[in-house]
């Protein structure tokens, strides 16, 4: 039987991404009900989180270093990036990732614990406590 890190290794395609406030309110979907990402784990043990509403309008100047205040707000707001490397415990089960860079800087150098499940070829992450999202204080499930 393989290990859970074995189990991880490779390229997974984003099906679904909701967030689950903590005050019973109704489920969000920020990239919307069909999100496009990609997560990755690499055998020498680092991971890349990229994931996107589908529906991103393109800077009008052509120059993502040259967009209005509007276009910045929505790539943003639309995108969630990070990248580090991942730690398994795999006697606990249990998955780390460790944010070397992120789109959000308030994750750079923040190690966040995930709940991780391999069910075939589907992989379900979570967050392993609340975090705020929205001004929301959520569950994330992908």
């Amino acid at each position: 039987m393989k290990t859970l890190k074995e189990q991880l290794i490779g390229a997974w395609k984003l099906v679904s991404y909701i967030e689950i406030p903590v005050d019973g309110s109704e489920a969000l979907y920020p990239m919307g009900k069909q999100p496009m990402g990609i997560i990755m784990y690499t055998h020498d043990g680092y991971m890349s989180a990229q994931l996107m509403h589908p529906q991103r309008n393109n800077f009008v100047s052509g120059d993502w270093f040259n967009g209005t205040d509007q276009e910045y707000k929505q790539e943003a707001s639309s995108y969630i990036a990070y990248t580090g490397p991942f730690h398994v415990d795999e006697e606990k089960q249990t998955l780390t990732h460790t944010m070397f860079t992120s789109l959000f800087p308030n994750w750079t150098g923040q190690t966040q614990p995930r709940v991780v499940k391999v069910e075939g070829n589907l992989l379900h992450l979570s967050t392993a406590s609340p975090i705020v999202s929205g001004s929301k204080t959520i569950n994330a499930f992908l």
